[in-house]
């Protein structure tokens, strides 16, 4: 996915990105809003990267991808398009981590616009989705600020989560600065 936004970059993972991912599944904070908002361990981390390098497997502009600031290189979080199965369907979400170091920089709406974008241009998906569990307030202002309107409650997993969507004939006329 040649995916390059105004700061940063998005690339693939690769087997040497384990332990900055393991810094992100490690850290409590950062998962709180993620899944069963608990840390996972080097074994749970392996499985993480798997289903990351499986859904590469499935579409290559998919999954989850290193977000790198062009300045320096830095990894400063991930973020992506992610298949979802929504109940009968089949949905593609915008999903997006920035490590708390890198937070309040705007990474986490800038990246979620260039996916958005490259989503809706470039591989023509009518209806792109967030997955935001409850009291996750900073995640929500980053949906909405790209168009998305909270539309409904759902379950995952047993996880009650927030779905955000917006379609593509009306993503521009809704996003906010």
């Amino acid at each position: 996915m040649p995916l390059i936004s105004e700061r940063l970059y998005f690339r693939p993972y690769k087997d040497d990105d384990f332990e900055f991912l393991m810094s992100m599944l490690s850290d409590r904070e950062m998962v709180s809003f993620i899944g069963d908002g608990e840390p996972k361990d080097r074994d749970g981390g392996k499985d993480f990267l798997n289903w990351i390098y499986h859904t590469y497997k499935v579409d290559d502009d998919l999954g989850l991808k290193v977000l790198v600031r062009k300045e320096d290189n830095t990894p400063v979080g991930h973020a992506g398009l992610v298949p979802q199965n929504i109940g009968e369907k089949q949905e593609i979400e915008i999903g997006y981590w920035i490590c708390r170091n890198y937070r309040n920089n705007g990474y986490a709406t800038e990246s979620a616009r260039a996916l958005r974008n490259y989503g809706n241009e470039k591989l023509n998906i009518q209806r792109l989705i967030a997955l935001i569990q409850p009291g996750h307030l900073a995640s929500e202002k980053v949906a909405e600020r790209i168009g998305m309107e909270f539309e409904k409650k759902i379950k995952i997993e047993k996880q009650e989560v927030n779905l955000f969507s917006v379609l593509k004939k009306n993503f521009d006329n809704k996003a906010r600065p």
